[in-house]
Formats: C-alpha cells, structure tokens, sequence
C-alpha cells in the first residue's frame, strides 16, 4: 500500500544517509540487507554539504557501541544533525548529551517521575484521553489518525508532567513537530533553529514562573534539585525540559501513526490484536520495532579503536542505525515480517545502556491505550488516502495518516476505558 521505491546496493554510492529526503523517499530495506551483510560498518564518504561519518548497521555492533562510555561518547552530539555541524550547544548540560558522573547523577533524578509507581496517575489519565480522543473519531468516520488522534496523547502525558498549561499544547505541537523534521520536503536550517529556539524560550519562561512559585511538576523538580552538590544552572533546565518533550512526544506519536498504518496493511495482524490472541505488551514491542522511529544515534569515537574489522580513529562520527538492527536476521526470525506475538523481542527502539531511554514505560503504557482502544471501538480500520511522510534524518514515520474507523457495533460509547 502506497509503496516507496526502493534503493539497492548499487545506489549506495550517491546515497547519502544524511539526507532527510533519502529517508522520506525510498525503502531503504534492501541498503541495510547488504551493509549488515557485506559492510557491517560503513564508511559515509563526506561531501560538498557534511564531512564522512561510520554508519553501523548489525545488531550486536549498535549494541556495543550504545554500551561502551570509553571508547564512545555523546557529549559532542547524539544525533547527525549536531555531529556534522560541530556538537550540540547542550553538550554536558542535558541528560542526552551528557556522559559520564554528571550524566548518572542527572538520571537519577530524572528517573524518579519515570519511574512506573510515579506514573500511575499520569497512566490513568493517558487512557482516559485515549479513549475520549478515538470515541470522537469514530463517531465522525472519517479523521486523520496523525493530526486528530495521535498528536495528542503522548503530548498531553508529558506537557502533564512538566506542567504545560492546557492553552499552550497547541504551540508545542507545533515547534516540536518542526523542530526535527519537516512535511514539505528537507527541514531548513532557519525552521529547524526557530523552532528549538522557540521550546527553549518557552521553557525558560516556564522554569523563572516556577521558582516564584513551585508546583508538583519536573520543571520545578529541577528548577529546586541539587545535582553532584550544586543547583542546576538555568541552561541545565532548559536543556533537559527540551529534551524531555522531544524524546516524549515525537517518537511515541509516530510509533502510534506507524502502528496503525501496519495493522490496515496486515489483516491477519489486525484480527489476532482484535479477537485477543495476543497480548497488548507483545503488540507494543512488535509495533516498536517495526515503526523504529528514532531512525540512529549518533557518538564521537574518544579513542582509536576498532569496530569488527574496521579502524576508527579518535574524532570520528560514528552513527548506529537502529532501523537496521531491528531489522537484523542474526538476532530476529523472519525480520521484515510484522508479528505481533513475536517473542523475544529485544528492539533497540529505545537505545540500549546508559543512555537507555528514561520514557519508555510511559510511551510503552501510552501505544498499549492506543491498541486497546482501536481493539475495542473499531471493527475495521481503512486507510482512505496516501499517508505524508516526514522529512528527517533522524526521524521516520508518517505526519499524516487519514483512515476511516468503523464502530463496532459491540462497542457501547461512553463506557471509558477498563478498570
């Protein structure tokens, strides 16, 4: 359905993998079979617009270098955009770029709201909205799955969390949805940056009104917090309330927009989530793998060290791509098939060692309402137009998705999520 063209191995030569629009494209599918094959990591040769980076592609090589702190670090970027530009402003100042004792300290803290006893509340609240959210498509028919359904559920989870009042969550979704990627072909450096520009001034607005006055919230967890005997700084806060609402909202919604499209494309999966045959934290961690929607992280090499057969040298970018170690057939049966019952299931969807994703109970717990709620009202989804893709290096997914959901007719309105 709606099918991209796909490249090969002879196209890999003029593909270059840091072009938002080689992503939104193509189906890259056969590109990542032979780099795992023949060229487990691979030599990005630079060109007029970035310098060369390794792009690592096997499942167990992403791990190693996910795990390894002294070889690898994120401080000078996690992520293509920032590496080839130079590193990240936030480098050692927000959880994602930040290595090292700073970096545990940092997460410890920050775990805390994460943690699963810590989110019961914001869990119930998150089916709730679920619910209302697709009760309200499914009595109009017709909606666009993307924009009208989830857009909004791991926004409202995380604005939540960091206290956002009601009336600005429109204007996050708006900078988030921009900061990173674009609908209308490669994001501009002048977008992307007023953007960012934009959630950290909103954030740093946010944090000086929580120290007049402190509420139950992350902003003023950090605004209040010592971390390694100091306060953090201003920046500190800002950093991490950025990263915080990227990482919560734009993986999570496009893992829900990718889940559904794959469940149209898939009847039988569709029907087996349906009728029950099985369970809703297998389906999550299928629909996790299958959409990967952070597409690579990204590291500097700290040290001259090998990776399989090949020399990196101190200073190099190297790139792990979590879209093809998802798709890796040393590690899944049968890869490039969507199960929903597949077990074991150990995606790299949510990174993997010390920079682990601290969200992903919430965004686990946020996908499982999705899938219960569709499983519910909806007899039969239909896709009734072709889905938009977004333009991104680091992002893959759809930024529209217009479906039809027929009720089912077994489904009482009203009745709200399960106890």
């Amino acid at each position: 359905m709606y099918d991209l063209p796909r490249l090969g191995p002879d196209d890999l030569p003029t593909t270059d993998l840091a072009d938002p629009r080689i992503h939104a494209g193509y189906d890259l599918t056969d590109v990542w079979r032979h780099l795992r094959a023949e060229e487990p990591v691979y030599w990005q040769p630079e060109t007029a617009g970035h310098p060369g980076f390794w792009v690592v592609t096997r499942y167990d090589d992403v791990a190693s270098v996910y795990k390894n702190k002294e070889a690898y670090t994120s401080e000078r970027g996690n992520v293509l955009d920032t590496l080839l530009a130079g590193g990240d402003s936030a480098a050692g100042k927000m959880l994602a770029v930040t290595d090292g004792p700073h970096h545990s300290a940092l997460r410890t803290v920050l775990n805390k709201p994460f943690s699963p006893r810590a989110l019961e509340v914001v869990v119930r609240s998150v089916r709730r909205s679920t619910w209302r959210l697709l009760e309200e498509a499914v009595e109009r028919g017709e909606c666009d799955f993307a924009t009208d359904v989830a857009a909004h559920i791991p926004l409202a989870a995380i604005c939540d969390l960091l206290g956002v009042p009601v009336c600005d969550r429109g204007h996050i979704i708006e900078l988030t949805s921009t900061a990173l990627s674009s609908t209308d072909g490669a994001p501009t450096t002048e977008s992307t940056w007023t953007s960012r520009n934009g959630l950290l001034l909103y954030f740093a607005e946010l944090a000086e009104s929580r120290r007049e006055k402190p509420y139950d919230d992350i902003v003023s967890l950090l605004v209040g917090q010592e971390v390694g005997g100091r306060p953090l700084s201003h920046e500190e806060i800002i950093f991490n309330c950025y990263s915080i609402i990227m990482g919560g909202h734009e993986t999570t919604r496009l893992a829900m927009i990718g889940g559904l499209q794959a469940l149209v494309e898939h009847p039988a999966q569709w029907e087996a989530l349906k009728s029950g045959q099985v369970a809703t934290a297998t389906a999550v961690d299928e629909v996790l793998r299958w959409t990967t929607p952070a597409l690579h992280g990204g590291r500097t090499a700290t040290q001259d060290t090998f990776l399989g057969d090949e020399f990196i040298e101190e200073g190099d970018v190297v790139t792990v791509w979590n879209v093809s170690a998802n798709r890796d057939e040393r590690v899944f049966a049968d890869p490039d098939r969507f199960d929903l019952a597949r077990t074991p299931n150990k995606h790299l969807s949510f990174a993997h060692g010390p920079h682990f994703c601290i969200g992903a109970h919430l965004a686990r717990q946020e996908i499982s309402a999705v899938l219960e709620a569709l499983r519910a009202m909806v007899r039969t989804p239909v896709v009734t137009g072709p889905p938009q893709r977004v333009f991104s290096s680091f992002l893959s997914g759809l930024a529209t998705l217009p479906v039809t959901l027929e009720r089912d007719p077994e489904y009482r309105p009203g009745a709200g999520p399960p106890a």
